[in-house]
């Protein structure tokens, strides 16, 4: 979120066909619930489009990016690392430490999609559960970054809309953005 320093979620593995839609999702939501941008790997091209496109239409910043050094990304960062599993630590029992560490560095948030080789584990500075029990990805990271934003994210403003979404208890409308 802004005036904090950077929160990038990385997508470790991609089979296409098979987790297409369940990579996407991991964007939108790293977008929608306040992270910064979004590393998917090098054969996730269909997501990244996708999650560019929603960018485009509802507004951002977000950003989007595709690697094939996924261990690199882990490896490198300059800030702390939070590796999302359910053999985790709780993250009741964490996010106050984690959010404390995000005041000073940037962090980057780990969303499995395959098996996780061991090494992301040991590289991770924490390796968060949201229940411990099996859920997807995408629920575990949605608890993760509400946590880490206490809310706030909920109430994000977004620059550059095409369109944006009207609350109602009933129905849909999406407006052009600077129709009041």
């Amino acid at each position: 979120m802004q005036d904090e320093p950077e929160v990038a979620v990385l997508r470790y593995g991609h089979r296409p066909g098979r987790d297409d839609r369940m990579t996407t999702h991991v964007g939108l939501t790293a977008r929608a619930l306040g992270a910064d941008r979004v590393i998917l790997p090098d054969n996730a091209g269909h997501s990244m489009d996708t999650v560019e496109d929603i960018t485009g239409r509802f507004g951002g910043p977000f950003s989007v990016e595709l690697t094939a050094g996924l261990n690199g990304v882990i490896r490198n960062w300059e800030g702390a690392v939070v590796h999302l599993t359910m053999y985790g630590e709780r993250v009741q029992d964490v996010q106050a430490d984690i959010r404390e560490a995000h005041t000073e560095a940037p962090l980057l948030v780990v969303v499995g999609g395959e098996k996780v080789p061991f090494e992301v584990y040991d590289e991770a500075d924490w390796n968060v559960g949201v229940t411990n029990q099996p859920h997807s990805e995408v629920a575990g990271l949605a608890v993760f970054l509400d946590r880490l934003f206490d809310g706030r994210e909920l109430d994000r403003e977004w620059e550059d809309a095409e369109n944006r979404v009207v609350p109602m208890a009933t129905g849909k409308k999406v407006v052009p953005a600077d129709e009041e």
